[in-house]
C-alpha cells in the first residue's frame, strides 16, 4: 500500500480481496464476516488464513459489530475482540490488529506517524453522511494529541459513482447537506461519490490531500471483491492495520 510504504517498519496496513479462502458460494472464498449466514467454521478458518497472510496473532484481532453509525471506540487492554455497535476503532497499542469489514462501503485506515496511533473506520453512506472519517481524526487529535498533518489515510476498494445509483430523494438530501459536487446525474439517474466526500471531510480537519490515497477499484465492477449492491447475499473483505511491537 503506497501511502503506508514509508512507515512499513512501524505499521502494517493492507486490504484483503475475496480469494484464497474456504467459504462456499455465495460467500466464496475469503469471507471474513460472521453475520452473513456463512458457515462460522469457514469464517474462522478464513480469519486464520488472513492472520497468517498478514502476520498477526489471531487472538489479538479487534473487529466491530458494524451498525452504520458514527460510534468510535478507543481500544485499550480491557476490550474484547468484538466491539458492539461500533464503526470506528482507534488504538496506540502495539500488536493489536484492527479490522474493518466491507462489501461496497469504504474501509478507511488511518495512521499518525508521529504519535503512533492507528484507526480503522467503516464509512458507508450513513457513516459518511455523519462524517465518521472526520470524527476519527478529531478523536485522534483530542485523545492522543495527534496533528492531522501527520496522519496518513487510505480508502480501500468500495463502490464508486459509476455504480452507486440512488433515488432522487436521497440525491436531494446529499445535495442539500453537502453540495452538488458529490452527486452525479446521468440521464435520469443519480449516483453518489462517497470517496470525494470522505476526502473533503478529511481535508476539512487538516489532513493533507497528499496524505490521502483512494483506491481506484469499484467493488461493484470488480468481481475480485465482495459487493452487496451487485450480489445481495455475499461475504465481506477487510482492511487491517496494526502497529508493530
Amino acid at each position: 500500500m503506497s501511502i503506508f510504504k514509508p512507515y512499513h517498519k512501524e505499521v502494517f496496513a493492507s486490504f484483503s480481496d475475496r480469494w484464497d479462502g474456504v467459504s462456499s458460494e455465495p460467500y466464496s472464498e475469503l469471507n471474513l464476516a460472521l453475520h452473513v449466514k456463512d458457515n462460522p467454521i469457514d469464517v474462522l478458518k478464513n480469519r486464520e488464513i488472513l492472520a497468517k497472510k498478514f502476520d498477526f496473532y489471531i487472538d489479538n484481532l479487534i473487529y466491530m459489530d458494524q451498525t452504520h453509525s458514527d460510534n468510535i471506540q478507543i481500544i485499550n487492554d480491557t476490550f474484547t475482540n468484538k466491539i458492539e455497535n461500533c464503526d470506528g476503532i482507534i488504538t496506540n497499542k502495539p500488536n493489536i490488529p484492527l479490522m474493518v469489514m466491507v462489501a461496497d462501503c469504504i474501509p478507511v485506515l488511518l495512521y499518525d506517524c508521529e504519535k503512533k496511533v492507528i484507526g480503522a473506520v467503516h464509512a458507508g453512506r450513513n457513516g459518511t453522511f455523519k462524517a465518521i472519517s472526520k470524527k476519527a481524526v478529531t478523536i485522534m487529535k483530542e485523545e492522543f494529541d495527534s496533528n492531522p498533518e501527520d496522519i496518513v489515510v487510505s480508502l480501500g476498494a468500495s463502490i464508486k459513482d459509476c455504480c452507486y445509483e440512488v433515488g432522487k430523494d436521497l440525491a436531494d438530501i446529499a445535495i442539500k447537506s453537502f453540495g452538488k459536487k458529490y452527486v452525479i446525474k446521468r440521464d435520469k439517474s443519480f449516483y453518489l461519490d462517497l470517496q470525494t466526500l470522505n476526502l473533503d471531510q478529511l481535508k476539512s480537519v487538516g489532513v493533507k490531500e497528499e496524505n490521502i490515497e483512494i483506491s481506484p477499484i469499484c467493488t461493484s465492477c470488480d468481481k475480485n471483491y465482495f459487493s452487496y449492491r451487485r450480489d445481495g447475499v455475499t461475504g465481506r473483505f477487510a482492511g487491517v492495520i496494526k502497529l508493530h511491537g
